[in-house]
């Protein structure tokens, strides 16, 4: 029988014995994390973004004077209720820190190469989401989220099913979507890749433009005939947020 050298041991026990899974957390990246939403027809104007400043977004019609449109380059926008199939209407190309710090929070997952045991929490300052009209967004702070009260949109992950690995990641997360102070369990299809010693996410999932008022208890008279007379079908929410280790 082949005696093994004892400093050899260590690394044959290894070789044999089956992996130990690697828990890690990140935490999100907040000058390079944004959030969106897109309404269903969007009209030409209804969609905002936590980072204006990117230079992949261009705001709609009805704008705040200086903020300029390069029509030569945006795609073609419907100013009527004709639904858009594009969601988001205008992603974000290479990522640049040039975000409002308005997109929060911590993942953790207790086996960082399957991703198992995935559980965390990516938090929204409401009061940062921006349309390209002042008039317009301090009125839906006031009237329609009631930031003052409900100064945050939450999104509470439980786990990550429908894992499909590979250089680019696809899941679903389950969690609870708060806004408004409801909760509303949610499922949310999401994308990541590897940037650096970084994971970038993009994630979606939309709600009907009804259960603005049925289920989150927003003002009907506020969200006026987008919502009464159904002018709205969709609306659609997401985040591409960066993800760095915990610490660094």
């Amino acid at each position: 029988m082949r005696r093994w050298p004892f400093a050899v041991m260590p690394f044959l026990v290894a070789a044999i014995l089956p992996a130990h899974a690697q828990s890690a957390r990140w935490t999100v990246d907040d000058r390079t994390s944004l959030a969106w939403w897109q309404v269903d027809p969007n009209h030409g104007h209804l969609w905002a973004t936590t980072c204006p400043s990117d230079p992949s977004w261009q705001p709609g019609e009805g704008r705040d004077a200086g903020l300029n449109v390069d029509y030569d380059h945006r795609p073609e926008i419907a100013l009527s209720a004709r639904s858009d199939a594009r969601i988001p209407l205008f992603p974000r190309g290479a990522v640049t820190p040039v975000c409002r710090q308005a997109v929060r929070g911590e993942i953790a997952a207790d086996d960082a190469e399957r991703f198992r045991g995935v559980r965390g929490t990516v938090a929204v300052t409401a009061d940062s989401l921006f349309t390209g009209l002042g008039l317009r967004d301090a009125y839906a702070r006031r009237a329609v989220l009631h930031t003052s009260r409900y100064p945050e949109l939450r999104f509470t992950i439980d786990s990550l099913v429908e894992v499909q690995p590979g250089d680019t990641i696809r899941a679903t997360a389950v969690g609870v979507f708060e806004a408004h102070g409801v909760r509303h369990a949610t499922r949310a299809p999401l994308v990541a890749w590897r940037e650096a010693s970084r994971f970038r996410v993009r994630a979606q999932f939309s709600v009907p433009a009804t259960a603005l008022v049925e289920e989150f208890k927003m003002s009907r008279w506020a969200l006026g005939m987008g919502v009464v007379s159904r002018r709205w079908k969709t609306l659609h929410m997401g985040v591409d947020v960066i993800l760095r280790p915990a610490g660094s």
